[in-house]
């Protein structure tokens, strides 16, 4: 079988495609030959060493793949050949808060990942895909699409409520789609005025340009007539953190996700007190939340906005197109 690694040297040039022989599922183990995977940031931060210092290589990337069982272990009660599947992100996360050991379990950083043809997981690991999604769709949910979800039902979501999204990566793009479904009205951005008008065609009610507009925050604020919006996805982390701050409203809630905007910049804690503001850390979400999760995107048939698809061969393309920005929603690699 053929599969990625980050062998000795980091960065997207020097990952190597190889090959070795396909792995046996052990007791309580399935063998998944992987069908799709998608690009995630986190992906190109562990590619290029600025994720961690203690990542074990050689390292298998990719924590987001779909595929299909071809064999079960010993003692397998969950699956059988042939099933579709996904695997959870965290794959000792089952449900519950996250404890330490869960943490440790990160497909693609801490543990191998899935940028292979061949795949062994526990059957605790995965679960299953809904049934209108292609394997290409399913590939993009367990690291964004979960994330999105749980960025909003820990922020308690309800229908009548608002929702500021920042640019239009998957998280954004799939915290429109969950937002709309629950009847929240969603406020975007972007630094582009074509993507901005994708994500009002897909059921924003308005979109801000904060390359034209700097001051983003107080449009928000004029847009909810004063008060502030609900709820932010919060993807940008310390240079956006401020203006989210000053965009939502008095009592609101945060859901702090990643550090698209950088890791440095320094963010005044006071208004956060004065506003009575939840700040909420966001780090993807367990196998309860996924099945959750899935449950809704079948009920109403919700699919994951695709922006372009690369063949196996082409990994290092899709991740330098991830790398330019230019996307819009999630990138994925067919196997």
């Amino acid at each position: 079988m053929r599969y990625y690694a980050i062998e000795r040297e980091f960065g997207i040039d020097n990952l190597k495609m190889l090959e070795r022989d396909v792995s046996k599922p052990g007791h309580g183990q399935v063998l998944v030959r992987m069908r799709a995977a998608s690009v995630n940031y986190r992906d190109l931060l562990v590619i290029d060493g600025k994720y961690s210092h203690n990542l074990p290589l050689p390292l298998i990337p990719f924590s987001d793949g779909a595929g299909e069982i071809v064999e079960i272990g010993e003692e397998v009660s969950r699956w059988k050949p042939g099933d579709r599947v996904a695997g959870t992100f965290f794959q000792k996360w089952l449900g519950g808060k996250i404890t330490e050991t869960a943490a440790t379990s990160a497909l693609g950083g801490a543990i191998d990942g899935v940028l292979s043809e061949f795949v062994v997981f526990s059957e605790d690991g995965l679960v299953a895909l809904p049934h209108h999604l292609s394997y290409e769709e399913g590939a993009t949910l367990p690291c964004a699409a979960v994330t999105a979800w749980n960025a909003l039902t820990i922020g308690g979501l309800t229908c009548g409520q608002s929702v500021l999204t920042l640019g239009t990566g998957g998280v954004s793009t799939f915290a429109l789609q969950f937002a709309k479904a629950a009847g929240a009205r969603i406020i975007a951005t972007s630094s582009s005025d074509p993507k901005l008008a994708r994500m009002m065609k897909m059921g924003a009610s308005d979109g801000i340009n904060y390359k034209t507009m700097p001051d983003w925050e107080q449009q928000v604020i004029d847009l909810t007539q004063g008060i502030g919006v609900d709820l932010v996805v919060e993807v940008g982390g310390a240079g956006t953190l401020g203006k989210s701050l000053r965009a939502v409203r008095v009592g609101g809630h945060i859901s702090l996700i990643g550090v698209l905007s950088g890791q440095s910049g320094e963010v005044n804690p006071l208004l956060s007190i004065m506003k009575n503001v939840r700040i909420q850390g966001i780090f993807v979400g367990s196998r309860e939340m996924f099945e959750a999760m899935n449950r809704a995107v079948t009920q109403h048939q919700i699919r994951p906005v695709i922006d372009r698809t690369f063949p196996f061969t082409e990994v290092r393309e899709a991740l330098h197109y991830m790398q330019s920005g230019s996307h819009f929603g999630k990138v994925v690699v067919a196997f």
